[in-house]
């Protein structure tokens, strides 16, 4: 019998992101403040007798999205029917609203939608932690998007999660850029900029609570932006803007700016909301107004 979920599969944002030095395996433990935004895309997902599918809509760059095989919706879909055993097959609709590449986890948010999803109409469900385990080998963001929480301190590989009680709802802009940042190129530069050696960490800064937006806008940093704006002066023009005393007299000296995640997009937590962002941007730029989430959107069964 054939069944289908759907869900809000919520965007982040890093409130912090510091990144640990690269280790033997190639790989990068991180420390960061996870945070979901109420921008989403929207997945639906049906139970099949055999055949995959995945059909993507909405706001896709123009290169497309690459091969199915490779995209995280399938994948997570793929790991949940081999770990499962179930279902035969699958369906997945995407409808595609945040920026793709941008460093807000959309392909890591669809991928714990269909995970969640799945585990919905299961006549078997796996369960939190074993969704979690599944997640954790899809992507350092991919735990925390499958996760009921809209506010999380994360360590490790991303694996590691400790909730932190949700901040109330601050309005946020996004700038989005028709470039984005190969994630991988960002972690080589800044593994050239380091030049330290191989498995060598930093002392983690991670705070034991997190009680006002006042005291993220203290912790806020992201180790990323050293090594990106050098690079990308379009990125640190607005990110220059939007710190500048002017602008932080209209909206608010505890205003947050900074790159989310590797970039390329850019966000601003105004302390104090004008109404109208008031962001200048250039051909291949625009601005997305939405806000900080304090919930997780539910599994909605629709058949």
């Amino acid at each position: 019998m054939s069944r289908a979920a759907r869900v809000a599969a919520q965007a982040k944002l890093n409130l912090f992101l510091q990144v640990h030095d690269r280790e033997a395996d190639g790989f990068h433990r991180l420390d960061t403040l996870f945070c979901r935004l109420a921008l989403a895309d929207t997945v639906t997902v049906r139970s099949t007798d055999g055949p995959r599918s995945l059909d993507v809509t909405g706001t896709i760059p123009a290169g497309g999205l690459g091969p199915v095989e490779r995209n995280l919706a399938w994948r997570a879909a793929a790991a949940y029917a081999d770990a499962a055993r179930w279902p035969g097959g699958f369906a997945i609709e995407l409808v595609k609203a945040i920026p793709v590449g941008g460093g807000l986890g959309g392909g890591s948010a669809d991928a714990g939608a269909v995970l969640r999803a799945l585990d919905a109409i299961s006549p078997r469900p796996l369960g939190r932690e074993k969704l979690h385990e599944l997640a954790a080998t899809l992507g350092a963001d991919v735990p925390f998007l499958t996760g009921s929480d809209p506010l999380a301190l994360a360590w490790g590989y991303g694996e590691q999660l400790r909730a932190v009680p949700p901040l109330p709802p601050r309005t946020c802009w996004l700038i989005a850029f028709e470039q984005g940042v190969p994630t991988a190129d960002a972690y080589r530069w800044l593994d050239e900029s380091r030049q330290t050696p191989i498995g060598f960490h930093r002392s983690a800064a991670i705070p034991v609570t997190i009680k006002s937006w006042g005291q993220v806008s203290q912790l806020a940093a992201n180790d990323f932006e050293a090594v990106v704006l050098k690079r990308r002066p379009d990125i640190a023009a607005h990110l220059k803007a939007l710190r500048a005393p002017a602008f932080k007299s209209q909206v608010g000296a505890r205003t947050i700016a900074l790159m989310s995640g590797s970039g390329a997009t850019v966000f601003c937590l105004p302390e104090q909301d004008p109404g109208a962002p008031g962001i200048t941007t250039s051909a291949g730029e625009r601005v997305i107004v939405t806000q900080t989430a304090d919930r997780v959107a539910a599994v909605d069964v629709v058949a």
